[in-house]
């Protein structure tokens, strides 16, 4: 039987894919439209699609169809990227240029398992391969989430940045009864206040300027799922009491309506600054922690499981050479020996990044030695805005010196990944929509 299939955007050759009989959107407003009136067997994007993130169309269109499988053609992308889109909820993404027999075996497989989302019994426990480590405080880590797992207890993750705390909220989400629906995340500290609001509770047509149609919001899309909030502390103070009467009476309004809608997501918070610090310093409403933190996890920094260092660097090898297409490489005995004694602030995050390049500086070479580590890094220079300290006697402007020392490390950031706002994101260690919310804050222009 011939399928129906939607194409978004610019799909070279779109009347040839075998078995599929195909309408065209392109834009996907124009997708919207159809999917209002229509149902598909499955949905077919191609990148860039303007202004929309993979992830929002993806949340978008699973907002008419849960059930819909979605494939992403990313032409200019890389296996990295094509991972964390698939993270988000697409069946496939598929990378390089078009190669219509990958895709119609993609599209394929993405009708056949439209129903079959849901973990098989013999991998109960498929939740584990997100948490990699066997030390006392991973295993602490462990236990909790597969007690809290089945639950629908709302739990707050705390921890470092680059610790993996949206890897635990995944644990979290697969170890539930609501593991077939794909989880929903939000980085609050990534949008305003106005369009975070939108972002979580849905807007209706005319509500605000720029509101040309109605949207839903990330609490709706999450019904039956799980809603993943990071960096909650850093939510504006007047956000915090919509979220804390979403969480107490499971119902959300959309800006610009007075109907009351019911949700039943579980919701998943994570930070990485110390809450009751923030509670104290009146940036956090202190019924909204507890509210949070029925269940609390704290995930261990790196320098407190050093004795998983090994078999993380092992899952990263085994992980970047599959993702890169390369034979497997393994590592010295030197190189682990190196890499035991060093220090990571950066933390897992830090880890990963320094395989990475290992992998890519070793060339064909299959064994990777400590050169190929110790290159990883330059040599420290000196942290940029010292010079004011010494000007510590004769009084200064703390917020200023502080926004030009952002500033400095933002603008060598830029510099040295050649304005890859991805790359300079992962060099400071922090997620990409973070280092774009900072270069908006701080004037992003002329003087960074």
């Amino acid at each position: 039987m011939e399928l129906k299939l939607l194409f978004i955007g610019d799909v070279p050759g779109e009347a040839l894919i075998p078995g599929f009989r195909t309408e065209s959107a392109g834009s996907p407003w124009d997708a919207f439209r159809l999917l209002q009136t229509q149902s598909y067997d499955a949905v077919l994007a191609s990148l860039p699609l303007g202004d929309w993130a993979p992830w929002e169309l993806i949340a978008d269109v699973h907002a008419f169809d849960r059930s819909i499988p979605i494939v992403v053609h990313g032409p200019a992308g890389s296996p990295r990227e094509a991972e964390e889109i698939e993270t988000t909820g697409a069946c496939a993404c598929l990378t390089g240029e078009f190669d219509r027999s990958r895709l119609v075996a993609a599209l394929q497989g993405a009708v056949a398992g439209r129903t079959g989302r849901v973990m098989p019994p013999e991998a109960e426990e498929a939740w584990r391969k997100f948490l990699v480590g066997e030390s006392r405080a991973m295993q602490e880590v462990v236990e909790t989430i597969r007690l809290v797992g089945p639950r629908r207890s709302t739990v707050l993750i705390t921890g470092e940045t680059g610790t993996g705390k949206e890897l635990v909220a995944r644990a979290i989400h697969a170890a539930s009864p609501r593991a077939a629906q794909p989880m929903v995340a939000v980085n609050c500290a990534a949008l305003p206040q106005n369009l975070l609001e939108a972002e979580l509770f849905g807007h209706t047509k005319g509500a605000f300027t720029g509101a040309a149609s109605h949207r839903v919001g990330r609490f709706e899309l999450a019904h039956g799922s799980t809603l993943f909030l990071d960096e909650v502390a850093d939510m504006p103070f007047d956000v915090q009491a919509k979220l804390l009467r979403a969480l107490q009476e499971r119902e959300v309004q959309r800006i610009g309506s007075s109907d009351t809608i019911k949700v039943d997501c579980r919701v998943v918070a994570a930070t990485n600054t110390d809450p009751l610090a923030a509670v104290r310093e009146k940036r956090f409403r202190e019924d909204l922690l507890y509210r949070l933190s029925v269940v609390p996890i704290h995930v261990p920094a790196l320098r407190e499981r050093t004795e998983d260092i090994p078999v993380l660097i092992e899952h990263f090898v085994k992980k970047i050479c599959r993702l890169e297409g390369l034979p497997q490489k393994e590592v010295s005995r030197q190189a682990l020996q190196s890499l035991g004694e060093h220090d990571w602030p950066g933390n897992v995050r830090q880890l990963e990044h320094a395989v990475e390049r290992a992998v890519a500086l070793s060339g064909e070479r299959r064994r990777l030695l400590p050169c190929d580590f110790q290159r990883r890094e330059r040599p420290a220079a000196e942290p940029a805005g010292t010079e004011d300290l010494a000007r510590l006697d004769a009084g200064l402007d703390y917020e200023e010196t502080i926004a030009r020392i952002e500033r400095t490390l933002l603008s060598q950031a830029l510099s040295q990944a050649g304005g890859n706002k991805a790359r300079a994101a992962e060099m400071l260690g922090m997620k990409r929509t973070t280092l774009g919310s900072k270069l908006k804050a701080l004037g992003h222009g002329a003087a960074v």
